[in-house]
This record gives structure tokens, C-alpha cells and sequence, in this order.
């Protein structure tokens, strides 16, 4: 059986390091699970690894789409399965990596055949424009409180698509949600990198600096003409967004862009907790961290 190692964790946890210096010991590709990295339009908001960091390992998935055309995490399922079919015949281990858990979910488990309606989707997007998320929150709670408990509550993108399915089917979004296992043709090795929360904390608000210095501002008027679509309704951009119109001053977009990351990883870390069979690694240093991978693998 070939094996799928799975690095995940919040955002800044160092999983870009770890899964590039271990792709390289075994030599073997890396498929990105970040639903942000995809986009060939951003870089420096998303942490998207350079090819000088990606050190010649092929990566998958990274500037594969346009903000444009987005990939849903069920399009992503479609996708990267069969490529992933493609590469095992190569290679007896492939590295999946990124902190975007539902999509992690579609490669180890399978996402949901659920309905969905273009027309009722924008009919959706339309009103949260008009009136704001929380009258579609509103509305997701009286329609579904058992999913309405569990939604991220500040991800406009999930909580329309339940109220779309819900629109299109007459069933509660969490009754559609059957989380029945596909079958797949690898065993999964989960590891998930912990730290000291402060610690992580250091590191986000650290990235953020570092981003504003390689010109995230910039990368945001780039795209600024894109704004309406859900892909850049994301932390980094929509401070930005709201810095550049003048409701903000950039000291107050600097803080919010830290603090909602800073709730983005927590939200991470609650997301990571649901997977009982992984291997949780205290962040310490690249060989140690290899060395701990490479023993569960009983790869010498």
C-alpha cells in the first residue's frame, strides 16, 4: 500500500520547512492542501512558498488556478485523486501539505455529493453584500442549528453554501453532510505540528510584518479589481481592502490582520483535534522532526 503523509497545522507553524526537507529525504513530490495557494494572483498573503523555498521539489497545486475560476474543496477531491493515482506509480510516498483542513478532508476521506445552484448562490452573495453576514447567519440558524453551531461564523463562503444547499435540496445542510469514507488506494500518516500557543502567536505577527515589508499592500491594489469574489474575502485582503477605502487607518489594519489570523489558527487547531490517528510533533528543529516522521514510517 503506498503511503500519503499528511503535514498539517495553523498557518505559520513551519509546515512548509518540514514537508520540503522531508520530501527531499524520500524524494517525492508535495501537493499543497492550502485552499489560498492555489491562486497564480497572490503570494505574499497567502505564505505562499517561493521556488527558492520549495528548493527543486515539485510542488502541486501551488498557482494552479485563477481567483477567477475558484476551487471548491469538492473540485479540489476531483482533481487531485487522480493525480495523485498518477504520482503513486512513481513513487511509493507522496507529501500532502496546508492548513486548509476541509481540503485535507477531501484527499483522506471524500467530500459529499451535495446540491448546488449558480442562481441561488449569487442570490446569496447578493444579500450578504446588501445586508451584511449576519442575516445569513440569521437565516442559517433558524434553517440548520445544528450546523449553524459548528460553522466557522465568519466564513461567508461556508455559510452560503449551506444555505444554497439547503435552498436547493429542502434538507438541513448537516443531514446532507453523511461523511461517508470513500475508498482510497493509500494508507495516510497524519502528523500535525504543535506549539506553545504565545509561541505560534510570536510567529504570525512576526509573518505579518514580514509580509507588509515584501510589499503585501501592493499585492492587494493588484487585485483590487477582483474584490467581489469570495476567494479574496480572506484575512490579509479584506483588512486591506478596508484600509485602502479609508475605514481603517494602517496601524488598525496591521492589528486586524494579526488578530484575525491569530482566530484563523485557533480555528486551525480545533479543526486538526478531530483527527484521532495523528501524530501531534512538538516544534523543534528540522532534523529532529524528519528523524521523528521518518521512524513512524520505518523509513531509515
Amino acid at each position: 500500500m503506498k503511503s500519503l503523509v499528511v503535514i498539517g497545522g495553523p498557518t505559520a507553524s513551519g509546515k512548509t520547512g518540514l514537508s520540503v526537507a522531508l520530501a527531499k529525504q524520500l524524494k517525492c513530490p508535495i501537493l499543497s492542501a492550502d485552499s489560498r495557494q492555489f491562486y497564480k494572483e497572490v503570494a505574499i498573503g497567502t505564505a505562499k512558498p517561493s521556488p527558492e523555498e520549495q528548493e527543486g521539489v515539485p510542488h502541486y497545486f501551488i498557482d494552479s488556478h485563477s481567483l477567477q475560476n475558484p476551487l471548491s474543496s469538492g473540485a479540489f477531491e476531483e482533481e487531485a485523486i487522480p493525480l495523485i493515482e498518477k504520482l503513486f506509480q512513481e513513487h511509493d510516498t507522496l507529501i500532502l501539505t496546508g492548513g486548509s483542513g476541509l481540503f485535507i478532508d477531501a484527499i483522506l476521506y471524500g467530500i459529499d455529493n451535495i446540491p448546488k445552484d449558480n442562481k441561488v448562490k449569487e442570490h446569496y452573495i447578493q444579500l450578504q453584500e446588501a445586508q451584511g453576514l449576519d442575516v445569513l447567519l440569521a437565516e442559517l440558524a433558524a434553517k440548520d442549528p445544528e450546523y449553524y453551531q459548528e460553522v466557522d461564523k465568519g466564513n461567508s463562503h461556508r455559510v452560503i453554501r449551506a444555505l444554497e444547499a439547503i435552498a436547493c435540496s429542502g434538507q438541513k445542510f448537516s443531514e446532507l453532510r453523511k461523511h461517508t469514507q470513500k475508498p482510497r488506494n493509500f494508507t495516510p500518516y497524519i502528523f500535525l505540528l504543535d506549539h506553545e500557543r504565545e509561541a505560534l502567536y510570536s510567529r504570525i505577527n512576526q509573518r505579518v510584518d514580514i509580509m507588509l515589508q515584501e510589499g503585501l499592500l501592493e499585492e492587494v491594489k493588484s487585485v483590487a479589481h477582483l474584490r467581489h469574489l469570495q476567494s479574496l474575502n480572506t484575512v490579509g485582503y479584506k483588512e486591506v481592502f478596508d484600509y485602502l477605502d479609508g475605514k481603517t487607518s494602517l496601524e488598525e489594519c496591521v492589528e486586524l490582520i494579526k488578530r484575525n489570523t491569530r482566530r484563523y489558527a485557533k480555528r486551525q487547531i480545533t479543526w486538526f483535534k478531530r483527527y484521532k490517528d495523528a501524530s501531534w510533533i512538538p516544534y523543534t528543529n528540522i532534523e529532529e522532526m524528519t528523524a521523528f516522521i521518518r521512524k513512524r514510517l520505518q523509513v531509515k
